[in-house]
């Protein structure tokens, strides 16, 4: 059996969860050893929990970046380095769906940093990499035996693939430059100091406040847990005896559900399950399960010691003995935080005080905001152009193809960092971007459609109208115009406004449908922004654009039916009409618009028109409101809008059938 005895142990990411456990068990066992760790504290690291090494003479800590090749080859030489524990890493699958080249940056270029310092400083006589079991992708449901080390490596979800990607390239260093690696793929760890983004302490901290917890589809999914001080011994037994080239599964044959694991901490805190869970959206892309085989780590020496109840309990002791150990962590125990938690303008000291940016032992003091994208404009073109947007819904239609506008026109813009719903992250956005204007086309439609928000209520409230009027209100308070992309699906023909009469439903029109909870929220909030004389509304109806590949494209959806209703309608045709709303904030106009192309299309015309630049053999069938009123949760609106407030003020607008054929039909017409 190969030994190893360190003198100098680099540890990365030790301000974390796993690796702080990890980072005080070596300090505290081994005072001949010296333990130097680095951390730049990102949201989930925390110094406090190094607190039990702080005072002690064999330990070291460093702020820093993994990816700093100047920092790490340094680091290298002057603390003679002879082992590295690799442990830093983004790591919530949550966030990897939302920021996905984030992970790149962090798993993968972060490690190739240290593994080229290892190369050519030559000096280091182990190289553990921590990755994880997510790595080999979904377990059958009736496997019995776990995925070995040998195991085929198939990531599901952008995190899991960074992290074999990283992996590729340790092996790859093993085998090109002899550097003596050791990898380690490890089960669900949990227990004190876990950032509460993850499930058993965010469940913990939602019950210590009485609320709901929140479970990902229908709670079957399967995951293996394991308490952090069984895996700091794991950690510290394959460092001193590890083989070098090989790789160790961390792991447990005690699988449990998230349902039951939700079941259990309701017990512990006499809570009733049949009230005090939720379920909520999936994820996604969900792993059912992920079972590992363990036995080559217990030849090795190692065994699970602790209980799931004993864990639990302790951990949850912990929770309640330090519920406040993150700050403010609201935005994490949302059922969907999809967000990082950045360094605020304080950093705190381990006994609480606050200094502003102190250089001493300190911990990072936190706000949500998620990760930012920076775009690259040259320095003429900023000269040229004063103007700066700031826009929300960066994954949406609108707010993608607004990106795309502004790089055209040779704007500068960001997208939003913060969730609308938290007030300080937007202001920590405003104050960071320092735009001329905001742009909101964030929001709730529904997925696939507005169905979805008859049964996400909750969900929809929170994003459509909470979170539309903190914008408006942060907005307003620093002086700023909001162009908000609001809905016409708030009207419906009535004896006023009759079907195919031509005669429209005006601006100060009070909406009439409320056929569909998405509609309602929607009418709600844009009486409430009536009060804001900063924000400039554009009701939205059946968007079109030219891309006919896209689903959301009203025309894409029709196209795809097997029937469709025939009734006219007032669209807006993208291409035409987004170049218009930016000019409107150059302008600075405000108050509500109806934001179509002027006149009304049917079904049947746009599908006409498809057949006839498109697709020549292409054939429909229409079915009636009663019919479709069988097949959709929510009902529909139907009705014209009165573009001459608009058209006014652009004469060059170009009604809907001239602005289909322009923009839509004409630049995609098939040529025989």
């Amino acid at each position: 059996m190969a030994t190893h005895t360190p003198k100098n142990i680099l540890i990365t990411g030790a301000a974390g969860f796993i690796a702080s456990h990890f980072a005080n068990r070596l300090v505290r066992n081994y005072p001949e050893y010296k333990i130097v760790v680095l951390d730049k504290l990102d949201y989930c690291s925390n110094l406090k929990n190094l607190i039990p090494s702080k005072s002690s003479p064999n330990f070291k800590f460093v702020k820093g970046d993994i990816g700093s090749a100047d920092l790490v080859n340094y680091l290298l030489i002057t603390e003679s380095i002879d082992t590295i524990m690799h442990f830093a890493a983004q790591t919530h699958v949550d966030n990897s769906f939302g920021n996905s080249f984030e992970f790149t940056k962090n798993n993968i270029y972060g490690t190739h940093v240290l593994l080229e310092a290892c190369k050519v400083t030559g000096q280091i006589k182990r190289f553990i990499h921590v990755s994880t079991d997510e790595v080999y992708g979904e377990t059958d449901e009736d496997a019995v035996v776990g995925n070995h080390e040998a195991s085929q490596l198939l990531p599901t979800n952008p995190y899991s693939a960074t992290k074999a990607a990283a992996e590729m390239l340790v092996m790859a260093y093993g085998r090109s430059y002899g550097l003596p690696v050791i990898t380690t793929r490890g089960n669900n760890v949990y227990g004190p100091n876990q950032f509460p983004e993850k499930l058993i302490p965010k469940f913990i901290l939602l019950a210590l406040q009485g609320k709901s917890l929140p479970i990902h589809g229908d709670g079957s999914n399967v995951r293996s847990y394991l308490y952090c001080e069984d895996v700091a011994e794991a950690f510290e037994l394959i460092l001193h005896k590890g083989e070098v080239g090989h790789v160790y599964n961390i792991g447990t044959k005690r699988e449990r559900s998230v349902i039951d694991v939700a079941q259990d901490i309701c017990r512990l805190f006499s809570m009733d399950p049949e009230t005090s869970i939720k379920f909520v959206e999936n994820r996604p892309f969900n792993d059912q399960r992920y079972f590992l085989d363990d036995e080559k780590l217990k030849i090795l020496g190692w065994s699970e010691r602790t209980t799931w109840d004993e864990g639990l309990k302790k951990t949850i002791d912990w929770y309640t003995k330090n519920p406040n150990w993150w700050g403010d962590v609201s935005g994490a125990l949302l059922p969907h935080p999809r967000m990082l938690m950045m360094p605020g303008d304080l950093e705190r000291h381990s006994d609480g005080s606050e200094d502003e940016k102190p250089e001493s032992y300190v911990s990072s003091n936190t706000r949500m905001v998620v990760p930012p994208t920076k775009n690259v404009v040259t320095s003429q073109t900023s000269q040229k152009h004063p103007l700066k947007f700031l826009i929300y819904g960066r994954t949406g239609w609108i707010g993608g193809l607004l990106g795309k506008l502004c790089e055209r026109q040779g704007i500068l813009y960001e997208y939003g960092k913060g969730r609308l719903e938290d007030r300080s992250s937007l202001v920590a956005d405003i104050q960071s971007v320092k735009p001329t204007h905001i742009f909101n086309a964030a929001g709730v439609t529904g997925r696939p459609n507005v169905d979805w928000c008859e049964s996400h209520k909750t969900e929809t409230i929170r994003a459509n109208v909470a979170g539309t009027l903190t914008l408006a209100d942060v907005s307003r308070e620093h002086g700023l115009l909001m162009i908000n992309y609001a809905t016409g699906c708030i009207f419906e023909y009535d004896a006023a406004h009759p079907e195919g009469s031509g005669v429209g439903f005006k601006e100060e029109d009070t909406p009439n449908f409320m056929g569909s909870f998405y509609s309602k929220t929607k009418a709600m909030v844009e009486e409430l922004l009536k009060e804001y004389d900063n924000v400039c509304t554009l009701r939205v109806r059946m968007p079109i654009s030219s891309d006919l590949s896209n689903p959301r494209n009203f025309i894409t959806k029709i196209s795809r039916y097997n029937k469709v209703v025939n009734i006219p309608n007032s669209m807006t045709i993208l291409d035409e009409l987004l170049p218009i709303s930016i000019e409107m904030a150059k302008r600075n106009l405000r108050g509500i618009w109806n934001f179509t192309n002027p006149g009304a299309v049917s079904h049947n015309e746009i599908l006409e028109m498809y057949r006839d630049y498109i697709d020549p053999n292409f054939k429909w069938n229409n079915f009636t409101l009663e019919e479709q009123a069988k097949v959709i949760v929510a009902a529909r609106s139907n009705n014209e809008m009165d573009a001459s407030k608009l058209k006014n003020e652009f004469p060059e607008l170009l009604s809907i059938k001239e602005s289909l054929i322009k923009y839509v039909f004409e630049p995609n017409k098939k040529t025989n």
